[in-house]
């Protein structure tokens, strides 16, 4: 069964007859349970209309690079942050050129460019312009930038010729779009995840708590499961639905996160704590509300158990990964985490642009060294994360 549940595909249609096929496209994308949202070139309206194609995406169609509406909203740089994969179907021959050579002269390019994303093509053109020597330097230089190409397939064409040209039928694009996600690489594996924040009682209707969405945990656990793990994910209180397929443990203290972690890692390959954990809880929680009686109100604070380390500490001990959100030093300060906690491996980030925002932007740092990921949405950057735990595992 196609399953492209929680993915985030944007379309690209470009001006070729081949257009009128991304209805059905569409319409197998949403139905296998991906967010598609649709750019349409100018060209490409004169085949499928873009009433038609946000119908069936469910989104409003984007269409001009310089669009008052579309950036006071979604911006285009957004839009290219978001998205998961860009498929560009029909690509029509200009289309590759103008790809090849790194031209932004209207919204699809300038997205292609612009995001992070996989980019797959869908090349549908006459079968003397495929053969075309222009034609096949552009695709040589689009493989080598790591574009995937889906086709073309072989077969009658509308203007009558007989060749290589015709774009691939929407279920086999769909089918490749599907394997670029199903990766496999933590098959058998168990992937213990800690996410959200912790709230920690001051009297029974106050609690101390921070700012933590718990959406990077929930995009790691989601990811995880795609790439075949057993994931068990330990969350604090938060807004999100239970990733599909994950075992959610639900939890609202340290104390209670921790004990939760020690047991799910008995069996566990990889541990991964991205949960924000209060530092510190009251030494005594009042059993009736605080009465406002003074100016000043002292509370005094005991340190909570470091959860990372405890898990590092055990003889027998999974593959751990930390996450440090700073608000400076970022580097420096997640240098001195990876090497103070004992951790295989350590994600930085800048905590005010993170908590309760979409996109992230991410340093690994190992003992080898660090690498920064590229700003992109959190399941981007998820699945670039579990390569490089996936790599670090093998």
């Amino acid at each position: 069964m196609l399953s492209l549940s929680n993915k985030r595909i944007l379309l690209g249609i470009t001006g070729g007859i081949a257009a009128y096929k991304c209805a059905e496209l569409t319409r197998l994308f949403t139905k296998a349970g991906a967010d598609v949202r649709v750019v349409m070139t100018k060209a490409s309206t004169e085949f499928v209309t873009p009433l038609t194609m946000q119908a069936l995406s469910g989104n409003r169609v984007q269409l001009d690079l310089l669009d008052a509406e579309a950036e006071a909203g979604m911006g285009h740089i957004e839009l290219a942050r978001w998205a998961d994969l860009i498929l560009v179907a029909p690509t029509t021959a200009d289309a590759m050129a103008r790809l090849a050579n790194g031209h932004a002269n209207d919204l699809l390019t300038t997205l292609v460019l612009a995001a992070p994303a996989t980019v797959a093509l869908a090349p549908a053109m006459n079968q003397g312009m495929w053969a075309d020597q222009s034609t096949q330097a552009n695709l040589a230089t689009l493989q080598q930038r790591g574009f995937h190409i889906f086709g073309p397939a072989a077969g009658e064409q509308a203007c009558g010729d007989i060749g290589l040209g015709r774009m691939l039928e929407p279920l086999e694009i769909a089918k490749a779009c599907a394997a670029l996600f199903e990766t496999g690489k933590l098959a058998g594996k168990h992937v213990v995840i800690t996410g959200g924040p912790t709230r920690e009682a001051l009297d029974p209707v106050r609690f101390l708590t921070n700012h933590s969405s718990g959406k990077m945990a929930y995009a790691l656990a989601q990811e995880a499961y795609s790439a075949g793990a057993k994931v068990t994910l330990i969350s604090g209180p938060v807004n999100l639905p239970k990733p599909d397929g994950v075992i959610r443990i639900d939890v609202t203290t340290a104390s209670e996160m921790l004990a939760a972690s020690l047991q799910a890692v008995d069996d566990a390959d990889i541990f991964i704590g991205v949960a924000a954990v209060a530092d510190y809880r009251p030494a005594t929680v009042e059993t009736t509300k605080i009465k406002k009686k003074s100016d000043q109100l002292e509370i005094l604070l005991i340190r909570n158990p470091d959860i990372i380390s405890e898990v590092s500490k055990l003889p027998k001990r999974p593959l751990v990964v930390g996450f440090a959100a700073e608000t400076e030093n970022i580097l420096e300060n997640g240098t001195a985490k990876l090497e103070k906690k004992n951790l295989d491996l350590l994600f930085a980030n800048n905590a005010v642009e993170t908590f309760n925002n979409d996109n992230i932007t991410v340093t690994a740092i190992s003992k080898q060294g660090s690498q920064e990921f590229p700003t992109s949405n959190k399941n981007v950057a998820a699945r670039r994360m579990l390569s490089l735990i996936s790599d670090r595992l093998n």
